[in-house]
């Protein structure tokens, strides 16, 4: 059994002046991952071609057959690149396997489109649902535990928020059919759809503590979880940006735009300084990465409009200007501008729980 808290071919001397991103291992694991693409399509190809196998068999025979190759190309060659291709080739078998089960005990395929027949499924939408994703999460877990693939951290969270997001949506059901929550008007319909990002907001904000408790457990980031806390990141930060973007800039939810004027633009920005600050805090890119994105989406597009009509640059223009100097500045700088920030802001107790700063 490989270790929990080692990485066998990390050196224990690894700086980590930068975010190290362990997801590749050499040219060998590369050419190792492009081999076992064109395995694979051979076999989805060939077991096509059988008419005696249908897709349900197909999806073990894979999975079946990825587990068997990740005994080598993971447990014994620990190819990074590799093993998180085999990982996710082997959830989204398992996932196959248990959307057709669901398929089928639900009556899925008797509906031909109507969707009236859906509210007949209010009964076993529930644990057939958590079966699904439960399912999922289960065949991740188990991956990890066997093999110690860090991705497997992210498809269980995502696994869970989506269960999340399928009792949620039962218990509203559940309270619309029982007359306890009015059904809601065209009126009333945006705000509906703003209180429903509460939900992934909370699971956004579920996965990223659990990912800064990773962090905190291995402040150097030389083992596993570090690994497993960077997907967990890449995770947690659309979830958290995405309804915190829309409830401080004053989004309209059902029209898709944004209200321009100072009060969404002061918000925008103390958004954003706020991921920027925990990111550099927490010593993670990962979460700048939608913040930049969101800052460069459609909303800011007419809060700089006004600019762009008084100098004639048109505000894609300029968005790309803002963006990419940040990028550069922070990509070029990112453990000095930690010291002038995070290092001279927090307390020392604090900033001995945390990452490092090395400028």
């Amino acid at each position: 059994m490989i270790a929990l808290d080692t990485m066998p071919d990390l050196p224990a001397t690894a700086s980590i002046s930068d975010e190290n991103l362990r997801l590749i291992g050499g040219g060998n694991d590369l050419f190792v991952t492009v081999g076992i693409g064109m395995l694979f399509a051979g076999i989805l190809f060939s077991l096509q071609a059988l008419p005696a196998i249908d897709r349900t068999i197909g999806a073990v025979i894979v999975a079946v057959l990825i587990w068997a190759v990740a005994e080598f190309v993971t447990r014994q060659k620990r190819m990074r690149l590799a093993s998180t291709v085999l990982g996710i080739g082997f959830v989204a078998g398992i996932g196959v396997l248990l959307g057709d089960h669901v398929s089928s005990q639900a009556g899925l395929e008797q509906l031909n489109g109507n969707l009236v027949t859906l509210f007949a499924l209010r009964s076993k939408a529930g644990w057939l649902g958590s079966l699904a994703a439960g399912g999922v999460a289960g065949a991740a877990a188990l991956y990890f535990w066997r093999f110690r693939v860090p991705i497997m951290a992210a498809i269980i969270a995502l696994a869970m928020t989506a269960m999340a997001f399928l009792w949620v949506a039962l218990l509203l059901y559940d309270g619309v059919t029982s007359g306890q929550v009015a059904l809601p008007t065209s009126e009333q319909l945006p705000m509906v759809m703003e209180r429903a990002l509460l939900v992934p907001l909370a699971c956004g904000v579920i996965v990223f503590l659990v990912a800064v408790a990773l962090d905190l457990h291995d402040r150097e980031r030389f083992t596993i979880w570090s690994d497993c806390a960077f997907w967990l990141h890449v995770v947690s930060a659309p979830m958290l940006v995405h309804p915190l973007f829309i409830l401080a800039t004053g989004q309209a939810t059902a029209v898709g735009t944004i209200e321009p004027g100072a009060g969404a633009a002061i918000s925008l920005g103390l958004l954003i300084a706020g991921f920027v600050y925990v990111a550099l805090a927490i010593d993670r890119r990962s979460l700048l990465v939608p913040t930049f994105a969101y800052f460069g989406s459609i909303g800011v597009y007419y809060l700089f409009d006004h600019t762009a009509n008084a100098t004639g640059i048109p505000p894609f223009a300029l968005i790309l200007l803002m963006i990419g100097a940040l990028v550069i500045m922070f990509g070029a700088g990112w453990q000095r501008i930690r010291g002038l920030t995070v290092g001279s802001t927090l307390p020392t107790s604090v900033l001995a729980k945390l990452p490092p700063i090395k400028v």
